[in-house]
């Protein structure tokens, strides 16, 4: 219960699905977690969830599209915690525009840029000084499988995630002989509290006939990998991609056809 104790720990995007998971599990392992997103009132709520459960939580307002609450949220966050130690970087825009090439404008391609790597490169130049500071931290990039392999339709947002890798290899390399860490956690098919009546059933399906182990995933499964890579158990882990998909991505393509055949191979 206490891997994370005495760390301080910003986790963008906070107030809703996959990181309300993260900061939770954080603050069961003894974090003081900041809370951040655009939404005061329901990032106030998850504070108090929080807080009803025993952990130490605080809330920050932060908007990818407007830099000065990003800066404000490190330069807050070290002066009323002392320091700071862990940066999720969960955050990214919903109901942007996507598609195929021929279907996407510039504008969106750009919204979505902008939304995927633009704020995830500056939430870590503005913590950068901060970590220093603190003697080194841990940075944890939330990417997505989108980012393996081409699609029939999702093609900025699975550019974008293709960037964020790269980022996280590149802050790795410059910034691992301050003791500052930064690891990427892909997600697969996560059903969350939030976007599960918007999931349809034929599309779960499709996962499970896919995915390796009985089930889709939760929000708990990223919070899992994203608790190791910030606790000082990863400490010789860094530069890392990992795949939380249940063996999705894991085995080729046609896995799932040759299952429902019977066959095991061709």
């Amino acid at each position: 219960m206490d891997r994370l104790k005495g760390k301080v720990a910003i986790v963008t995007g906070s107030t809703s699905g996959i990181g309300i998971g993260i900061a939770r599990r954080f603050a069961s392992e003894g974090a003081h977690v900041v809370v951040c997103g655009r939404r005061e009132e329901r990032g106030q709520e998850v504070v108090a969830q929080i807080e009803a459960e025993g952990g130490s939580a605080s809330f920050h307002r932060m908007d990818l599209t407007d830099l000065s609450t990003v800066d404000a949220l490190m330069a807050d966050t070290a002066r009323d915690f002392g320091h700071l130690d862990v940066l999720v970087n969960n955050a990214a825009g919903v109901g942007l525009k996507d598609g195929r090439v021929d279907e996407i404008s510039l504008e969106d391609w750009d919204a979505m840029f902008a939304s995927g790597v633009r704020g995830t490169f500056y939430a870590i130049k503005a913590a950068l000084p901060y970590l220093r500071e603190a003697g080194g931290g841990s940075i944890v990039n939330i990417g997505s499988m989108a980012s393996i392999s081409g699609d029939l339709g999702s093609t900025a947002y699975a550019c974008s995630k293709a960037g964020v890798d790269m980022l996280t290899s590149s802050v790795a390399l410059q910034y691992g002989k301050e003791n500052v860490r930064c690891n990427c956690v892909r997600p697969g098919l996560i059903v969350t509290p939030q976007n599960e009546a918007h999931v349809p059933q034929q599309l779960k399906d499709v996962f499970l006939s896919n995915i390796e182990v009985n089930r889709y995933g939760c929000p708990d499964d990223i919070a899992n990998a994203c608790t190791y890579f910030a606790s000082d158990e990863s400490a010789y882990v860094t530069g890392q991609v990992i795949n939380v998909d249940g063996g999705l991505n894991s085995h080729a393509p046609t896995v799932a056809q040759f299952r429902s055949a019977g066959s095991r191979t061709w």
